[in-house]
């Protein structure tokens, strides 16, 4: 469910000038240091001062998504006909998530206070940076809670905040009396981990249940994580601590910088540039505009990282042009609507960063060592990205030509002026991929760079970003920043609450038994994570299931960059089946078409694209021959 703006608590400036900051904070240091690094300095302790600016970007950008009504939910109460029940569901899930958000802001209070030494960063206590923890939690609870017009409302969602200030009670005791509550709160607060451990497998599936019906993932998450952790008798700050562990982490702050990066070109016209570029090369051979779209689709959506940004912000130019040059309606929007999601298996995409990170982080709470980094998923992903790009280029060339499509002359005058005037575009990813993969700038420094080379690029030498309108371009990234970071970091307080507990290795026993042969496991996970891409985004996905699949795929001897090429293109898939595609709504948004004809025309393309996913399935080289290579 969507929050709606409170009028209680409007987005102040202070809290866009915290989340501004931190971004161009998390640009600035890596930048500066890889110039200071050629002149043999560096920043004082930039490392950390860039893990806590992090840390503050992502509660304080959550804190805005809340504001905005942008964090991400399944919403499958969408398809309940009766409006009444509808309501009641989502009032329900609301109420779930003022309850939980509030025991997290005071697990995060006793966290700073036990977890914390007030070490220096820089010069600030990392306790002053960690504040933004429970700040953040109490401030989306209050947003969530009042957030309705009236009264009536608001009532029993003031009550849900004073429930959970209940539920966090062993928090609250440890924080006025330390380890050892006097009588009689520390019987209440044993009985409370009583009844947590009695409650635990209804609790869980009713926290499911309240997921489902809208409530934002991310409570739902740690909902859960809180539920599994206190049933198991740990102390408040065991969340906390993952939290924390997860927004303190320099390997992703590439994620934020790169969706920042493909905001920037997506609101400019860089778009239209690219799209006259590729034309002019490509159109006078038969089925070039079929290569110039997959090209341009899979460029857009490596930045930002969500093929549904790729479908809104180029759908219109596309079809446009597909159909001045005689491709059918019918051809023109599957062809646009399948080929946003190609671009995830190219650098710098945001779902290997992710699915890397989440890989490594459970093997790692497993004891199994992994010598993998994010540079071995991004090269395991290449051959598959390029099969699938191949694949339907062929399929379009085969269209076009059995349609016998038209080709343009080549005007080489044309060609060279749109190549002049699109080159700074095009050379963003060549810059990048060759700084990173050659081993000169790391994965934050690429990402750093291309924040600030896309604002030079767009705003003071194309002009298409007025220097006014940056603050508009960082308040649409925002959302997005707010909603992934906040699911991150519940995320991985779940996973190490699942690993604790021991189901993963139980499930992996009984999956086992029941399953002998890894072939059969492997297609039983094809169609279980199409379901699941049907149902949730992919960023979600990463960090709510793959923590699952990950233990499932070591049991089976399956190699983790191979599980997590397979778990993309799955999931990419997934968004464009049918009946519940997340794709397919915004196709059906975008090209002003009914959903049941989106479905017809993509048909042909989800086939196309699902052979190619079970070809990367049962050929483990495709995805692991190229790591295999690097030291």
């Amino acid at each position: 469910m969507n929050v709606k703006t409170s009028g209680v608590f409007k987005i102040s400036r202070l809290e866009k000038g915290i989340c501004y900051g931190s971004l161009l904070l998390l640009a600035l240091i890596p930048l500066t240091e890889l110039i200071l690094h050629r002149f043999k300095m560096a920043i004082p302790a930039s490392k950390a001062l860039m893990a806590h600016f992090f840390l503050v970007l992502g509660f304080f950008a959550a804190m805005l998504t809340a504001q905005y009504g942008g964090h991400i939910s399944i919403t499958a109460i969408q398809y309940v006909r009766n409006e009444k029940i509808k309501r009641i569901l989502e009032y329900i899930g609301v109420l779930i998530g003022v309850f939980v958000l509030s025991i997290l802001a005071w697990n995060c209070v006793s966290y700073i206070k036990y977890g914390l030494l007030g070490k220096p960063v820089g010069f600030i206590p990392d306790r002053v940076f960690a504040a933004a923890m429970p700040l953040g939690y109490a401030v989306m609870a209050l947003r969530f809670a009042l957030k309705f017009p009236s009264w009536r409302e608001k009532i029993p969602a003031c009550a849900a905040l004073l429930l959970g200030t209940v539920a966090a009670l062993p928090a609250i005791a440890k924080l006025i009396w330390g380890f050892e509550p006097p009588q009689p709160f520390f019987s209440w607060v044993d009985t409370l981990y009583d009844v947590t451990w009695l409650i635990r497998i209804p609790a869980i599936l009713f926290l499911i249940f309240a997921a489902l019906t809208g409530m934002p993932i991310f409570a739902a998450i740690g909902g859960i994580a809180l539920i599994i952790l206190q049933a198991a008798g740990r102390e408040p700050e065991a969340a906390p601590i993952q939290i924390f562990s997860a927004l303190t982490d320099t390997d992703i702050i590439a994620i934020p910088l790169f969706t920042l990066t493909g905001f920037f070109l997506s609101e400019s016209r860089a778009g239209e540039r690219l799209v006259r570029t590729f034309r002019y090369f490509f159109s006078w051979l038969p089925g070039g505009m079929i290569i110039a779209t997959v090209i341009i689709c899979a460029f857009f959506t490596s930045f930002t990282g969500a093929s549904g940004v790729t479908i809104l912000a180029l759908g219109g130019i596309l079809y446009t042009i597909l159909t001045e040059n005689k491709y059918t309606e019918r051809f023109s929007i599957g062809l646009l609507t399948s080929t946003g999601g190609i671009g995830l298996m190219f650098p710098p995409s945001l779902p290997i960063i992710l699915v890397a990170s989440t890989s490594n982080t459970i093997l790692h709470f497993m004891n199994i060592p992994s010598h993998y980094s994010i540079i071995h998923f991004f090269i395991g992903a290449l051959i598959p990205g390029i099969l699938l790009v191949l694949m339907m280029m062929a399929f379009g060339i085969f269209a076009s030509a059995k349609a016998k499509v038209p080709v343009e002359t080549f005007d080489a005058g044309k060609a060279l002026h749109s190549l002049k005037e699109s080159f700074l575009e095009i050379l963003l990813p060549i810059i990048l991929v060759l700084g990173y993969f050659t081993g000169q700038i790391t994965l934050v420094e690429a990402s750093a760079l291309s924040v600030i080379y896309v604002i030079i690029v767009e705003v003071f030498i194309n002009k298409d970003i007025a220097i006014a309108g940056i603050p508009k371009v960082f308040a649409k990234a925002v959302p997005i920043i707010g909603g992934v970071l906040a699911i991150l970091a519940m995320a991985k307080a779940l996973s190490y609450a699942i690993i604790d507990s021991g189901l993963p290795e139980n499930f992996a026993f009984w999956m086992q038994s029941a399953v002998k042969s890894k072939y059969v496991f492997l297609l039983l996970l094809n169609l279980a994570l199409l379901v699941v891409g049907c149902l949730m985004d992919i960023f979600s996905a990463i960090l709510v299931v793959l923590p699952l699949i990950v233990p499932l795929g070591h049991a089976y001897g399956i190699d983790p960059v191979h599980l997590g090429i397979i778990f993309i293109m799955n999931l990419e898939v997934g968004f464009l089946t049918p009946p519940v595609g997340l794709n397919l709504f915004l196709a059906s948004y975008r090209f002003e078409r009914p959903f049941a004809q989106i479905c017809r025309n993509v048909l042909p393309f989800l086939l196309v694209q699902f052979a190619v996913v079970l070809l990367v399935t049962y050929i483990p080289w495709l995805s692991t021959w190229l790591p295999s290579l690097m030291p």
